[in-house]
């Protein structure tokens, strides 16, 4: 499982969170104004003395790593540990609550504050997300859903429960604390190959072997331990401790826009959100069945009396939030996904104009910083809702007419399977590749389509 390098976590420390929290105040000031911030200097003895009276089940010695991130965490970065101090009553009970129920060691809850800074909405730059930082496919295999509404990575309650399932997983098959802790980072088949290649089984006596971001992983756990443990005693005191929000649980079976659920009960939109990070997009999809959302306890009475006519309203929001993550940039939202290969004298911007979609959008499917692309490269394409004009052909189609009687269509310049599929009752893209044998979703002008 790919996590953050520490080179990243160096550069997070350094500038507020503006990421939405759990909690209703989830920011670094910009600018620390202590009236005068002491950070004691202790010996490595009487460090060694304290780190030692915590008697760990994940028995990590002290040395000169872990010394050198304990100064980290309590001298030169004491803002980042002030601040987690301040979040770790919103996430600390949910930690303890699934390490118990899966019997592993309680010193795991402080796992999070190196993945994700206590986030349950981070996103690396390899793309692993959430509190724990899973990656998707590790993520999926522990059986937390992910598609274009909802990613349970975000889920603080879900994703601590399979957290807990695969470091129990690792543990098994590893047989020590410090080996899962680096698989649980780097990989167990990275750990698996430093082990042969070291033809040892102890953390430190395969280090050299390990990935040089596994290495610093360790140690770095064992200091933030410590400084969450013995932050009174380095003069680290917060006075704004950020508590979780009170919330009751609705069920929903149907589609729900958050803005227009919120503006008809009167709940703040920001802590609707917060209380349901793993809605990535602010809407229900209108095939969940049975999805608990939450919703500000106090907000409780008003639902209930005015249930109806707040449901109704949220599915009605339907038509706004679809326009809206249509053209929202890089959005494949109810589009069909197509490959293109770039040939020589293509630039970004003729291959948006044939494909009628925005070049911000390339960028953003293809993971484009600039405007540099070659020969040979595969571009994902999403086609679907035109964003040019409304005066495009798919925006002149009629739609959801029933099928002709001639059960056919000729294929225009512009179309896509996505478009003709709108056109016609009932028709799907699925269904017309049955109809004409299609193996790719290439169309061209004048191709004689059977749609009945």
């Amino acid at each position: 499982m790919k996590r953050l390098h520490w080179a990243l976590l160096l550069l997070i420390t350094s500038f507020a969170f503006t990421q939405t929290s759990y909690a209703t105040n989830d920011t670094i000031p910009e600018e620390i104004k202590p009236s005068y911030d002491y950070a004691p200097d202790f010996s490595y003895e009487e460090l060694q003395s304290r780190y030692d009276i915590l008697d760990l089940e994940i028995d990590i010695a002290f040395n000169d790593q872990v010394k050198a991130f304990i100064n980290y965490f309590t001298v030169r970065n004491r803002e980042y540990t002030r601040e987690m101090l301040r979040r770790q009553e919103i996430y600390f009970p949910i930690f303890e609550k699934y390490l118990k129920k899966y019997d592993l060691p309680e010193e795991l809850k402080y796992l999070p504050i190196i993945e994700s800074g206590l986030n349950p909405v981070a996103v690396s730059g390899p793309k692993a997300v959430g509190l724990w930082q899973f990656m998707s496919p590790t993520a999926k295999q522990q059986g937390l859903q992910i598609d274009w509404y909802i990613d349970e990575r975000m889920d603080p309650e879900k994703s601590t429960e399979a957290a807990c399932q695969y470091l129990k997983w690792l543990y098994g098959i590893l047989g020590d604390w410090k080996m899962t802790l680096a698989a649980y980072n780097s990989g167990i088949g990275n750990v698996q190959r430093a082990m042969r290649r070291s033809k040892k089984d102890d953390f430190w006596e395969v280090y050299r072997y390990l990935p040089r971001e596994t290495r610093s992983y360790v140690p770095q756990f064992a200091a933030i331990l410590y400084a969450m443990e013995y932050a009174d005693e380095h003069n680290l005191f917060v006075d704004d401790i950020q508590y979780p929000i009170d919330f009751e649980e609705v069920e929903v079976n149907q589609f729900v826009y958050l803005k227009a659920f919120a503006d008809e009960s009167g709940i703040d939109l920001d802590l609707l959100q917060k209380l349901n990070p793993a809605i990535k997009k602010g809407a229900l999809p209108a095939n969940s069945k049975g999805f608990k959302l939450k919703i500000p306890r106090d907000g409780m009475a008003l639902y209930e009396t005015n249930r109806e006519n707040i449901l109704a309203k949220a599915e009605e929001g339907r038509t706004e939030f679809e326009k809206m993550a249509t053209n929202m940039p890089g959005s494949t939202f109810g589009k069909e996904k197509v490959s293109y290969r770039v040939v020589s004298g293509d630039v970004l911007g003729t291959i948006a104009r044939k494909h009628q979609v925005r070049i911000e959008d390339l960028r953003a499917w293809n993971n484009i910083k600039g405007s540099m692309i070659r020969v040979g490269q595969r571009l994902n394409i999403y086609t679907g809702p035109d964003f040019l004009s409304d005066n495009t052909v798919s925006a002149q189609k009629v739609l959801n007419q029933p099928i002709p009687s001639s059960k056919q269509y000729t294929v225009e310049p512009g179309d896509t399977l996505w478009d003709i599929s709108r056109m016609y009752e009932g028709l799907t893209i699925e269904r017309i590749k049955e109809l004409n044998d299609l193996s790719s979703n290439s169309l061209k002008p004048g191709m004689k389509l059977k749609i009945g």
